[in-house]
């Protein structure tokens, strides 16, 4: 995957947490965030934002690493 690839979908991620902000508390928003990735995402975009959240989670704001550890508990 290349640099791009891998910045373009923390974009998306973080642009899906900030248009959920209103949904109350950080669980809520993260819960609505991961959900979201579940339905609409692709299986490889799935799995490699899971595998940069496990390899650099510092790079990721605590609603992004909190959204991708729902998500990886959901079922696929």
């Amino acid at each position: 995957m290349s640099d791009q690839q891998l910045n373009n979908l923390i974009k998306m991620l973080d642009q899906i947490i900030a248009n959920n902000l209103h949904q109350g508390d950080d669980d809520k928003v993260a819960d609505v965030a991961a959900d979201h990735l579940h339905k609409f995402w692709a299986r490889s975009m799935k799995q490699q934002i899971i595998t940069y959240a496990n390899e650099s989670p510092a790079e990721l704001s605590a609603l992004a690493r909190s959204t991708v550890a729902k998500l990886k508990a959901l079922p696929e």
